[in-house]
């Protein structure tokens, strides 16, 4: 129930500060200071995010989608939701057509002439291993079109090749971690006129990188090493799928990400002529017996509003280099952590809240566009349900383990003054700044592409875009632990004040219907 007595000082406040965005004349949504002194004390004195973050990481590990890693962990998901009381609790599924698992249990690369030195690699997914160690020569063979595969025709087999020449690596000038200054902050409320800038061709990338592997694969290759960090930063190595998930797919080649300064070293000697030898041992396995996928779903009951929802949630899957804590164990602990502090506060829920954990992200938002089609609406018709009137908002977190500073709009200039007051009690731990603004690559997405409220929080970078996203430095001791329990607790919030507001939060206009365009990278 909302207190006048604790929610007026915070009110008047709002009411005499408000300019946000230049809506100071719109009366600001109480606020019911009495509940966010429950959340704080459940998600501050009684926290379990980084319980939940160690399990889902250094027990399960990486969450490669519909991996036995993954699968295991959502196995572990489930039943500790279950644990807390929630209700509901399900694997959801979302569609048979995902394709294969793939995990890798063994990876060893080591030149052994002309001087022996190990190599910091990592296969890439969806690729076969070499099926024991195997010992070959190394040769450069850059290939960016397809006109340089008969440069190298009949030159390949039995090599390792070295698709790529040596890449520069700068320096760390600036340093790698950093949050965001008041100045940033400033500028990001800004709303930007420039015309968006062009996006690459995904499928045809694809499309040449298949018929690149089929090149490889009939000229009898062993392996394929590329450098493995396109951001020139020193010491992380990046990775991500090779081959295909569909087992009806032509063969890929063994492929390793290497670190870039061992790459360069590599391409270097190979290119001035000296003959370098390596032995590989890759071990990786195909998972066929299960190509479909699912979401893990899970609910606290709301009371008068009850067919009414709130939801909140945040992608479950990861790459495999690391143990993808930063991206994104970070947003699915802290989002399941919101549960939990919602259920043992105890507070009241007009509407049901439901939480989300997406599969199949990283290949391209799949769970949650599967979700959002079953469950609101067609993107590509705008043919919608029933239930997509009944969604109040969606919440996301995925931007690795720096601590909430505001929240991109997307465009959403009604809900501004809403979450403004919303944001007011937490002015004193950084949360402090909306932009219109609107930001990508995440599960958001699939909600604003049907006209409903899908917002993804403002956090700070720390490293993640420098060192972390996507790379073999993605493990627990990246997390820090006060900025999740502070993410924890403002999602908490925030979904307590979605679910008792009289009305729902306001849309923006429905879109129109797509014209069809090229497939572009999700990320």
């Amino acid at each position: 129930m909302l207190k006048h007595s604790t929610m007026l000082p915070v009110v008047c406040a709002l009411l005499m500060g408000l300019g946000v965005l230049g809506l100071s004349a719109q009366v600001a949504d109480p606020v019911d200071l009495e509940a966010i002194q429950r959340l704080k004390e459940e998600g501050f004195e009684r926290s379990q995010v980084m319980d939940t973050a160690w399990w889902l990481t250094e027990v399960h590990g990486p969450r490669l989608t519909n991996s036995p890693q993954m699968r295991a962990a959502a196995d572990w998901a489930a039943k500790r939701l279950s644990e807390w009381g929630l209700a509901n609790v399900k694997q959801e599924p979302w569609g048979q057509e995902f394709g294969r698992g793939w995990s890798n249990e063994r990876t060893v690369v080591q030149v052994v002439k002309p001087t022996p030195w190990p190599v910091l690699a990592y296969a890439r997914a969806w690729t076969p291993g070499t099926g024991g160690p195997v010992t070959a020569d190394l040769v450069l063979a850059p290939m960016a079109t397809e006109a340089d595969f008969d440069k190298y025709r009949g030159k390949l087999k039995g090599r390792i090749v070295l698709l790529q020449e040596a890449r520069e690596v700068e320096p760390l000038w600036a340093a790698p971690a950093r949050r965001f200054t008041p100045q940033q902050l400033e500028e990001m409320r800004e709303q930007p006129v420039a015309p968006p800038r062009p996006q690459g061709n995904f499928a045809q990338a694809q499309a040449f990188a298949a018929k690149r592997n089929a090149f490889l694969v009939a000229e009898g290759v062993r392996a394929v090493l590329e450098p493995g960090n396109g951001r020139g930063d020193s010491g992380s190595v990046l990775t991500g799928g090779g081959g295909s998930r569909n087992p009806k797919d032509p063969p890929a080649p063994t492929q390793l990400s290497v670190a870039t300064e061992h790459y360069n070293r590599l391409a270097r000697l190979v290119a001035r002529g000296q003959a370098v030898t390596m032995e590989l041992d890759v071990r990786n396995t195909f998972h066929d017996a299960d190509l479909g996928m699912f979401n893990i779903v899970a609910e606290i009951p709301g009371t008068d509003k009850a067919d009414e929802v709130v939801m909140l949630g945040a992608h479950f899957d990861s790459w495999h280099a690391g143990t993808g804590a930063v991206d994104n164990a970070s947003g699915s602990s802290v989002m399941m952590e919101a549960m939990r502090i919602l259920k043992q506060s105890g507070v009241r829920l007009r509407r049901t809240v439901r939480l989300a954990l997406w599969t199949g992200e990283e290949q391209g938002l799949l769970g949650s566009r599967a979700y959002v089609k079953a469950h609101f609406g067609d993107p590509e018709t705008m043919e919608l349900t029933p239930e997509h009137a009944k969604l109040a908002a969606y919440f996301n977190m995925d931007n690795g383990t720096g601590a909430y500073r505001g929240v991109y709009l997307q465009g959403n200039e009604a809900v501004a003054p809403i979450f403004r007051a919303w944001m007011a009690p937490f002015e004193n731990i950084g949360m402090t700044d909306l932009t219109i603004r609107n930001t990508g690559g995440t599960d958001h997405l699939a909600y604003h592409a049907v006209g409903l409220p899908g917002f993804q929080f403002i956090q700070d970078p720390v490293q993640y875009s420098s060192r972390t996203h996507h790379s073999n430095l993605d493990v627990y001791d990246q997390l820090i632990a006060g900025d999740l329990m502070k993410n924890a607790v403002i999602t908490a919030s925030f979904v307590y004040h979605a679910a008792n507001r009289e009305q729902m939060l306001p849309r923006r206009a429905l879109p129109k219907p797509p014209k069809p365009a090229p497939t572009t990278q999700p990320r």
